[in-house]
């Protein structure tokens, strides 16, 4: 029982054409610095024995923003990502970073490819033989970099971070989010002008994950660095990400702005994904079903953003049903610096009442979704 405005139906219109990551000024037309065409991956020989981790991707993410991909394990996200860089060799279509074809490059020119892009890991990745310096100028020395020029890109890069004051320690002296702002710190050493994060704050406690993920915005902003990232957190998505894009089975199924994505959720993996995120009472939890039966109560989710935000709806809901209306849950937050609000309520799951309820939304352009039954 979704209501979905004029410009909403626009933004999701540009979103099936899988145009994601842009600014807002260049929403049209994004200025691509990734671009998969028709890309896929596919192991094994065709047909029956083979699996396809990546089917047929058409995607662009935009220069300078920040772009979530999300899905769940196994739906194909880490071997999205992997393309870009050539981790992972494209079986059909192409991947195409800064126009350049991955897949066409040769073994030099990919290793110049690659200095162009960092990569983040869930698990660091940090060489446990050297200390926090050293790990962070690992990338330069590779690249040939004299001694002078590394101290001089080090040092700087630490204190970005906000780690200036561990140069001489080891990973096993640091904390998982040290660990962390080391590996963002190693990522940039080469200068990038694309950064990957792979599940980078997965292994990460809520504290910690959101000071990451302020470090990774500050990046973003300071540096113009365009930011692709995927994970299976939704929180993660509307806390840094101005875009996303859903993968489930290997094909991209929803993507557009974050904000648009999150309060209107057309296919049923997002609201599967969703539904994770919102926080329903403990209690409620275990007792919801997907069907009414006789005398049930409906939860329905109620969206408040732009024009409803600032319109005493519930109260006039209540009005409208006659019918007891329970608020069982209600958040305030941002998605991408955008206000939003969401309430949980229960009413009485019998037709006349749904009825009336499905009417009260259309005339007032409510967004609204139906989480399930409770007896």
């Amino acid at each position: 029982m979704t209501t979905q405005h004029a410009d909403q139906q626009a933004a999701t219109g540009a979103a099936s054409k899988g145009q994601v990551g842009s600014d807002p000024a260049n929403a049209t037309h994004p200025v691509p610095m990734v671009a998969f065409e028709r890309a896929g991956k596919r192991y094994g020989p065709t047909g029956e024995g083979g699996f396809t981790a990546v089917d047929s991707v058409d995607l662009i993410v935009g220069r300078g923003a920040i772009t979530g991909i999300i899905g769940r394990s196994g739906a194909g996200k880490s071997t999205l990502i992997r393309m870009v860089n050539g981790l992972e060799t494209v079986t059909s279509g192409k991947v195409l970073v800064d126009g350049v074809d991955v897949g066409g490059l040769g073994e030099a020119a990919l290793r110049s490819l690659r200095r162009q892009i960092g990569m983040i890991f869930q698990h660091f990745n940090l060489l446990s033989s050297r200390t926090a310096f050293d790990n962070v100028a690992l990338p330069l020395e590779i690249a040939g970099v004299e001694k002078k020029a590394i101290r001089d890109k080090v040092g700087p890069l630490l204190d970005l971070v906000g780690l200036g004051d561990k140069a001489g320690s080891y990973p096993s002296e640091l904390s998982g989010g040290q660990k962390q702002r080391i590996g963002i710190a190693r990522a940039l050493a080469t200068d990038p002008k694309l950064l990957l994060s792979d599940e980078a704050t997965s292994a990460l406690d809520p504290e910690t994950t959101q000071s990451i993920l302020e470090l990774l915005k500050r990046i973003n902003a300071e540096l113009g660095l365009t930011i692709l990232l995927i994970t299976h957190e939704m929180d993660v998505v509307k806390t840094i990400a101005s875009h996303v894009a859903v993968i489930d089975a290997g094909r991209i199924v929803e993507s557009g702005r974050t904000f648009d994505v999150y309060t209107n959720p057309r296919h049923e993996t997002t609201r599967t994904l969703l539904a994770s995120a919102l926080k329903l009472p403990q209690w409620l939890r275990p007792v919801v079903k997907p069907q009414p039966s006789a005398g049930d109560k409906v939860l329905v989710r109620l969206v408040f953003f732009g024009d409803t935000a600032f319109r005493p709806l519930t109260g006039r809901l209540v009005a409208e049903l006659g019918s007891d209306v329970n608020i069982l849950a209600g958040a305030i937050e941002e998605i991408s610096g955008e206000p939003f609000g969401s309430l949980v309520v229960s009413y009485s799951a019998e037709p006349d009442v749904v009825a009336r309820a499905d009417r009260f939304y259309t005339e007032t352009g409510l967004v609204t979704e139906v989480l399930g039954y409770v007896a």
